[in-house]
């Protein structure tokens, strides 16, 4: 059960190193989602030995020779993949005699700040941003509710004072506390981290619209606190349906409020990495606001792929730092795939293609170390993808959308598309697919990503603890999903909307008993 598993993560070590894990990075790279760089995938290694060895935050990994060892890759590969694990909060190299690779706690702000950046890329609207926050926050709201303890009524209240003494020009950000807190009194990791996702992403897009009102006295403001009041003595009283009904009548009208008021332009991204903890180096601080000042010409291009921002030489004349500091700043563009060095002749650093792979991975690697247990992953995954299914009902028939679906029916023989025959990986692989193809039908980038961010997590459960001992579905289990799959397909063909999703809620509950 996943909740086993998660009970191993934070079981109490029995030796102060982490015993290597059997295989080399080399051996054991088919299934690592990442850059394709040596470097990036030691990194992956690193931190799934991490997860398999329990995450016993303040436990020695081993020095770097031990380590160079252990994955056997040269000291640039090594000291390379440790900057990434570093960029991660998964672990910090500690120097002097006795140092060494120390875990630590993670932390999910370079990858939510990363994905946000992603989604303005892929063309996320303001449109899909609002669908998404008016199916998430209702949810984290009910669920707050069903929950709150006096020391959540504590925060809550607090939170509305601060809000109520906050400058309307200069503490536009006081507004959207309360969405956070209330995210986080859910219970679920998963909302708290979709939640904030959003909120930022609504930053970028309003560019903070609250703070340049016309009039600091705007009955907006006004109308704004009362809503957060009204929603936080719901919660306080523990009546979800009343909170959850508020909550969507205040988004509704932040989102009226966000499609009149919202300027013209869109803002210069600020920053797509967590600020710098005490644990990093200068050089690794100015290699972050180097790489964050790049990410903002970029973005203020146009983000024109595959035009050249400058050669190393400009850049390091342009930014007046060392040589290190700049290949630094580099490594991080480059792991978003935000950025990309091209050697030799007319070379440089060249604009890319946004890939969300390493923010996904990292984003579910915190949520394993938060604890997440089935059942978070069963309510944010059933709202999330039931949205995506109401949503790919709407335009099935349309000529690319009914196309795809029927080539899901058809993918293969004896429903292969569906995650019949082969190993259990392999069949697991094909079953998300579905999932995943209907994330992105549905039109949404938003709710698309969450699906494969919820579906990286539920699939690490198998990778980490390996197919040995990875939980795995009833030996009838593998005809029904298959059944499933072609049911709510069928469905969605047939214009059933109602059907479809009865389907996929019912298919979702099944999954939750078959991998317990």
């Amino acid at each position: 059960m996943i909740a086993d598993f998660d009970a191993r993560l934070t079981a109490q070590p029995t030796a102060h190193r982490v015993p290597a894990v059997p295989g080399s990075v080399e051996t054991e790279t088919a299934d690592l989602v990442g850059t394709g760089k040596l470097a990036a995938r030691v990194a992956r290694q690193i931190e799934r030995d991490i997860v398999r060895s329990g995450w016993q935050v303040g436990t020695m990994l081993g020095s770097e020779t031990e380590l160079r060892e252990r994955y056997q890759v040269s000291r640039a590969v090594l000291r390379e993949a440790i900057r990434l694990v570093e960029h991660h909060q998964v672990a910090a190299m500690r120097r002097g005699p006795a140092g060494g690779l120390v875990v630590r706690e993670p932390d999910a702000g370079a990858a939510t700040s990363a994905v946000v950046v992603y989604l303005e890329f892929v063309g996320t609207t303001l449109e899909h941003l609002l669908a998404a926050r008016l199916m998430i926050e209702p949810l984290a709201v009910a669920l707050a509710a069903e929950q709150i303890t006096e020391a959540g009524i504590g925060r809550l209240r607090a939170v509305l004072d601060a809000e109520a003494a906050a400058s309307p020009r200069r503490d536009a950000h006081a507004r959207e506390q309360l969405h956070l807190v209330l995210a986080e009194l859910s219970g679920n990791p998963a909302l708290q981290l979709f939640v904030d996702v959003l909120l930022r992403l609504t930053w970028r897009y309003s560019r903070g619209s609250m703070a340049y009102l016309p009039d600091p006295s705007h009955p907006a403001l006004a109308e704004a606190h009362e809503a957060h009041q009204a929603i936080v003595n719901a919660v306080v009283a523990g009546e979800g349906a009343r909170a959850e009904f508020r909550a969507l009548q205040h988004l509704e009208a932040v989102a009226e409020f966000l499609r009149y008021w919202r300027p013209s332009t869109a803002e210069t991204a600020s920053s797509i990495w967590a600020t710098p903890t005490p644990s990093h180096t200068q050089d690794q601080k100015l290699a972050e606001v180097v790489a964050q000042r790049i990410l903002g010409e970029i973005t203020g291009g146009g983000w024109e792929v595959g035009s050249v921002i400058g050669s190393e030489a400009a850049l390091l004349d342009k930014f007046e730092v060392s040589r290190a500091v700049l290949r630094e700043a580099v490594r991080l563009l480059e792991y978003h795939s935000v950025a990309r060095m091209r050697r030799g002749p007319g070379g440089g650093l060249v604009v890319a293609e946004p890939d969300p792979s390493a923010s996904i991975e990292a984003m579910a690697l915190y949520l394993g170390f938060q604890g997440i247990e089935i059942e978070h992953l069963r309510v944010i995954r059933e709202a999330v993808e039931l949205a995506c299914v109401d949503r790919v009902a709407t335009r099935a028939s349309q000529p690319e959308v009914a196309r795809r679906l029927r080539a899901m029916l058809h993918g293969g023989p004896n429903g292969a598309a569906f995650g019949a025959g082969g190993g259990i990986g392999a069949r697991m692989e094909a079953s998300h697919q579905l999932h995943i193809e209907l994330a992105e039908l549905s039109g949404n980038p938003v709710l698309a990503l969450f699906v494969r961010i919820l579906i990286r997590l539920w699939a690490r459960q198998h990778e980490i603890v390996g197919e040995e001992t990875a939980p795995r579905p009833a030996p009838a289990a593998d005809g029904n999903i298959v059944a499933a799959h072609q049911g709510i397909v069928e469905a969605l063909l047939a214009g059933d909307g109602g059907l479809a999703r009865h389907r996929m809620r019912r298919h979702l509950e099944l999954l939750t008993e078959w991998w317990q």
